[in-house]
């Protein structure tokens, strides 16, 4: 299985981005799929986590309430949909597959990952 996140780039404090992950090699619906992130000099954090129907979402407290995980399974592709961005969400976002069918924040339970996208939010 292959992930490829793209859609980052620099944003204002407020505004919004969508990110995406692009599955390959396998069906991205057998399993769930997860975003982290990782600011310089901080360890990787969870963000949200869907599972493999699509029925189950689960979100770190900081983003709650502002981003919104979502999947499409026709196009193999995950979503994560960031609002009323923050100066501290600034990171890099990679998107991981958990071939499990348990959503888990755990990074640990994580089993590929795909390369990271930049996101910059300027004050």
């Amino acid at each position: 299985v292959q992930l490829q996140a793209f859609g980052g780039g620099l944003v204002q404090a407020g505004g919004s981005l969508r990110l995406s992950c692009a599955v390959s090699g396998r069906t991205s619906s057998s399993f769930v799929m997860g975003w982290f992130r990782q600011a310089p000099g901080k360890e990787r954090e969870f963000v949200a986590a869907i599972s493999g129907s699509g029925g189950g979402k689960y979100y770190a407290d900081s983003v709650k309430g502002r981003f919104s995980i979502s999947r499409d399974d026709a196009k193999n592709t995950v979503y994560l949909q960031m609002a009323s961005l923050k100066v501290e969400d600034t990171a890099v976002y990679y998107c991981a597959a958990n071939y499990g069918r348990q959503i888990t924040g755990s990074s640990a339970r994580y089993d590929n990952w795909g390369q990271g996208t930049q996101v910059t939010v300027s004050s």
